[in-house]
């Protein structure tokens, strides 16, 4: 492909290679596609194909447009890849011409110039093509509609992708353009108008100077939108006054009852994207201190609408399948099954699992996963749920009689929505509700049977949220028939209902604990039995409730009629799933809560699982190994699993206590420790990974108090490592390192000596710390006392630093 030093021009022969390239491209075929990649590789060793490409776009007007736009996409990825290896002058060329070319009469192609140019902007070419925001900026004013539009379609984009770059950029493009984009509001075209909007919403949350010099122009122009026909346009006004109230609540608090009134019936626009964007206000506005104040006059008007919006839309139900009752038997798609995370060990003295936050994923508006997106109905779910909290029981006279109107309504999608209403007021309307319950829960454990599949699984998720009320009547009243409907819910025909109730029986369980041994059998019985009757993604919840059932009934699981129901399963499931399977991580945390429970029980099926765990941790750590000296050759491994086998070793360590000697001293899981509790400190930095730290220190203090002997030689290498993580910033770290040194010092007496100066200033200065957490003061206040237990020597002289806040 030449290149003569007049204007460029492309070869009759490249132009015609090329085409025929894009038209191959577009072929189904995959072997075909394959061929594609590999040609287009090859042309992108010639410096002017990409004059090509772009020439195919803006000029070639004999192609069809979807060709051409083609053209530019294939551009839009080199510039990606290669940029900085582009000729100077194929860049000035590609520059040239999408900017003269930005008015393009076509639709396409214009938008695809914008993503090109964007394109080229976020690999830093802002400083390097100062004609680009003038010219955009001319564009707008110019009569054809053409260029006006697609000038601001590429200004969109730029604001999208670069928005601090704008903003930090030393010739103040943004003292020029939002004024410019102001005064667009008005304009003629709704696509203009919205183009306008969309990119001043840009920069409002980062409260760029620029915009807030105009903050009250800009306001006053989005009031004059507010009627506007276009939804595009509504939707964009939506989203600035729900971004607004995060960051200049005090420029709406003038003309808030008006924008109340517009909000409220946004949320009831015929066009479920408006209303969606305009239902995220009230979850904005419920963060505000002044929430109450400016609402309470139309709280009893806005209720109504929520509830409204709490229904499933005619497309949902499509979607969900709401009219397939029976699908049990239907295998389930990987892609509908989410990625999981694992939540590490943490201690405490008492030696409880989990943090002081709760778990955050119950709030159940979540529950219809192939629509995991957020829709209106969750949306007006969450915004009731947090407005009860903010107006508690003075919501419910408004609330009841709709609630009595929709629980019992004839059609069951409006009956659904109430079930629905009912669990999202639990949290904020508890007390009020307390007097109707012993009515609504007999009433919802009949809807556990109802003949909809939707119904029955809200009911599940609904009946989860008041059972801390239940589980404190008379059990024969309402836990126990809960329990056996539940049960049978479990084992429903519906993965959807067997999800809601797998997820709500683990609530259940843990405000239950110990009052669920009585009828652990029957429980044991069903929860085993859906080993065999479930599919995929609902295995993994089942393992969380296993789980979730050994850590609340604890030791009275060890019955060995018991054990003999579960074990067989769980050890089934872990002999089929190879080492590199992720559903290793629920089975291995669930294993782990068991073993705990377990204690000596456990004892017949510890030798594998232990050699497994330790084969885990040794075989990521020689991933990690491989990856950091040859990183082009070996991935880094997937950290989890170590983590995951490193808890289950301390739940083993727990459970079996002292038995656990004999498979400590033929393994060399010492020695792996040591290597884990460095894989992510300093010496890599480019890993800040804690959780592996976290989970090492929990199983360091487990092993220290089941098998000392074989710790006691380490140690001289594991306390300076502890010292050393004694650092706040990582709360669980140092937890876990903290609770570790207490348990070594019991264990050390005397012998802790030579280490005490290592430890004790770090932990007297987390004990005088503004906002330490209760759990980690515990721990310091505990561990200090046992180093002055067994070193009162060294301890004592520092007694005046701390014993004020012991």
């Amino acid at each position: 492909m030449g290149q003569s030093k007049m204007a460029w021009q492309p070869e009759e022969n490249g132009l015609r290679q090329i085409l025929q390239l894009l038209k191959e491209s577009q072929s189904p075929d995959t072997a075909t596609q394959r061929n594609v990649q590999q040609k287009l590789e090859e042309l992108n060793k010639y410096p002017d194909f990409n004059n090509y490409l772009i020439f195919v776009l803006t000029k070639l007007t004999t192609e069809d447009e979807p060709t051409r736009s083609l053209s530019g996409l294939i551009l839009k990825n080199n510039v990606k890849a290669h940029f900085e290896k582009f000729p100077p002058e194929v860049t000035s060329f590609i520059k040239a011409e999408c900017l003269s070319s930005i008015g393009n009469p076509s639709p396409l192609i214009r938008a695809t110039i914008g993503i090109l140019i964007t394109t080229i902007v976020a690999k830093g070419e802002l400083r390097n093509w100062s004609e680009l925001l003038p010219t955009l900026c001319n564009c707008l004013d110019s009569e054809d509609y053409n260029v006006c539009e697609g000038a601001f379609g590429a200004l969109q984009k730029i604001c999208e992708d670069t928005a601090e770059d704008l903003d930090n950029d030393s010739s103040r493009p943004l003292n020029v353009l939002i004024p410019k984009f102001l005064q667009f509001f008005k304009h003629n075209s709704a696509k203009i108008r919205s183009h306008a909007i969309a990119c001043v919403n840009q920069f409002i949350i980062s409260r760029t100077q620029a915009l807030m010099v105009h903050i009250d122009s800009f306001i006053e122009n989005l009031f004059f939108l507010a009627t506007d026909e276009d939804t595009e346009v509504r939707k964009n006004v939506c989203r600035a006054l729900v971004m607004l109230v995060e960051v200049r609540m005090d420029r709406l608090i003038p003309h808030i009852n008006s924008i109340i009134e517009y909000m409220m019936l946004r949320t009831q626009d015929d066009d479920d994207s408006v209303a969606l964007e305009a239902c995220e206000f009230w979850l904005s506005l419920a963060e505000q201190p002044i929430c109450k104040e400016v609402l309470q006059p139309h709280i009893e008007r806005l209720i109504p609408i929520l509830v409204k919006g709490m229904r499933y839309s005619e497309i949902d139900i499509i979607l969900l399948k709401g009219d397939v009752e029976e699908d049990e038997m239907i295998p389930d798609k990987e892609s509908d099954i989410k990625p999981r995370f694992h939540k590490s060990r943490s201690h405490t003295q008492k030696h409880q699992e989990g943090d002081e936050d709760g778990e955050g994923s119950d709030d159940g508006f979540d529950d219809d996963d192939n629509l995991s997106d957020w829709n209106l109905r969750k949306c007006s779910a969450a915004a009731l749920d947090v407005l009860a909290n903010v107006f508690r029981e003075e919501i419910l006279p408004t609330l009841l009689p709709i609630l009595k109107e929709t629980l019992f309504h004839a059609n069951w999608e409006v009956k659904e929505s109430g079930i629905l209403v009912l669990g999202a007021i639990a949290e904020g309307c508890m007390n009020g509700m307390i007097p109707h319950l012993p009515e609504l829960t007999p009433y919802l454990i009949g809807c556990l049977s109802d003949k909809k599949a939707l119904v029955r699984s809200i009911t599940c998720w609904t009946l989860s949220r008041y059972a801390h009320w239940v589980v404190g009547q008379p059990h024969e009243m309402y836990l126990k028939p809960l329990m056996t409907e539940l049960l049978k819910r479990v084992l429903d025909a519906n993965k959807r209902v067997q999800e809601a109730a797998c997820s709500a029986f683990a609530t259940l369980e843990e405000e239950a604990c110990t009052e669920l041994v009585p009828y652990l059998g029957f429980i044991l019985e069903t929860l085993v039995y859906a080993f065999s009757k479930y599919q995929h993604k609902n295995l993994l919840i089942l393992y969380d409730a296993i789980g979730t059932l050994a850590d609340s009934v604890g030791h009275h699981l060890n019955k060995p009629e018991y054990v003999n129901m579960l074990m067989p399963p769980l050890i089934q499931k872990w002999n089929i799933l190879k080492d590199e399977d992720k559903d290793l991580f629920p089975l291995l945390e669930c294993l782990s809560s068991v073993a705990t429970a377990l204690q000596s029980g456990f004892l017949p099926y510890c030798e594998p699982v232990y050699q497994r765990c330790v084969n885990l941790v040794e075989q990521t750590l020689n991933q990690n190994f491989a990856n950091i000296n040859q990183p082009d050759q070996y991935d880094p491994p997937d950290k989890d699993f170590m983590i995951v086998a490193l808890d289950l070793l301390s739940g083993l360590a727990e459970g079996l206590e002292h038995h656990i000697e004999g498979l400590v001293a033929s393994s060399n899981i010492l020695k792996l420790l040591f290597q884990c509790m460095q894989v992510d400190c300093h010496l890599c930095p480019l890993d800040p990974m804690p959780e592996v730290r976290q989970s090492s220190f929990a199983l360091l203090g487990d092993l220290t108090k089941a098998c000392f002997q074989h710790v006691k030689p380490c140690i001289v290498d594991f306390m300076p490592i502890l010292g050393s993580n004694l650092n706040p910033e990582f709360i669980s770290v140092c937890n876990n390192a903290t609770w570790a040194i207490g348990e070594i010092s019991i264990k050390m007496g005397s012998d802790m000596q030579p280490y005490i100066s290592m430890v004790l200033a770090p932990l007297i200065e987390i004990i005088n710390r503004p906002n330490t957490p209760k759990t980690l003061l515990e721990n310091t206040a505990i561990t200090i006392g046992r180093l002055g237990l067994v070193c009162p020597q060294e301890v004592a002289p520092t007694l005046h630093q701390f014993i004020r806040q012991w």
